[in-house]
């Protein structure tokens, strides 16, 4: 006799939350979070009221968020923020989800960040980097840049969330940049190679494509940074850019024609994650 279908998963009014996080049919931290989120309630709620037995519009709130999950749609987008450094960002489905290990590339901003610095952030999407930055050193000149103009308002938005100031332009790498220079550059830009399995797999199926990969070798986007940093660094100004887990020897070599004490960093999961040196002041 055929094995009938499992069926499917369903909150029912009357539950109580203690029982909703008991068994969740998702990860549970993400269940945590999205029944936080649903219900408008703090962590410390969350435990208070465990044995808040839901009316039948919350159970269907909550079916709903726990489906979408389930259907792979990453949490930061279904609750519509992220935590980054500290601090809350507007998150949409225009923006890269920003991530624990590019903190690695604000703190080795703020190392080599002089007083009252000129900072630029490449590719900015929701403007993560660059606010972390201003919102540490609010005596910096923070400029951010990105090609789409969906991902600067979400950036914009995040800016005036948290108060800070930052210049954001849209433009294609340095093109709207002529005459302009910097102290710092940072950037974590498309590294992925083009085709590459990992892309139609988890919360990147979801993520903007652009954001992800070059469509290339994944190195294409990281040249171009290397290459027009030169021109619009101060003297013994800085590059740092994130990068992918094996592109680490690749990316030096790009800066070793132009760049002094070049070397990589590792995350907290020993990936060379960030590599990034010094422009080289000419002798001419």
């Amino acid at each position: 006799m055929p094995e009938h279908d499992a069926p499917p998963y369903r909150i029912e009014a009357g539950t109580t939350l203690a029982a909703v996080l008991r068994k969740p049919p998702i990860d549970a931290i993400d269940a945590r979070i999205l029944v936080c989120h649903g219900l408008k309630l703090s962590r410390v709620q969350l435990i208070t009221q465990s044995q808040h037995a839901l009316d039948a519009k919350q159970a269907q709130l909550l079916n709903d968020l726990f489906i979408r999950r389930l259907a792979g749609e990453p949490v930061a987008y279904i609750i519509g923020e992220r935590e980054f450094f500290g601090l809350s960002l507007y998150t949409t489905p225009d923006v890269l989800i920003p991530r624990p290990e590019t903190e690695l590339l604000v703190e080795l901003a703020l190392e080599r960040l002089p007083q009252c610095g000129r900072v630029l952030d490449m590719g900015t999407g929701t403007g993560a980097i660059a606010i972390a930055i201003a919102h540490t050193r609010p005596d910096a000149a923070v400029s951010a840049i990105d090609a789409s103009g969906a991902a600067l308002e979400v950036a914009q938005r995040n800016a005036t969330r948290h108060g800070v100031n930052v210049q954001l332009m849209e433009s294609d790498w340095y093109a709207a940049l002529d005459g302009q220079h910097f102290d710092l550059i940072v950037s974590n830009p498309p590294y992925i190679v083009a085709n590459d399995p990992h892309l139609s797999q988890g919360d990147l199926r979801f993520e903007p494509i652009d954001a992800l990969t070059d469509h290339a070798d994944g190195l294409s986007a990281l040249r171009s940074i290397v290459q027009g940093a030169v021109t619009h660094l101060m003297p013994t100004g800085w590059l740092l850019m994130e990068h992918g887990y094996d592109q680490a020897e690749a990316v030096r070599g790009l800066l070793q024609r132009n760049f002094d004490a070049v070397q990589s960093w590792k995350d907290l999961a020993g990936i060379e994650r960030v590599s990034g040196g010094m422009v080289r002041v000419s002798s001419n």
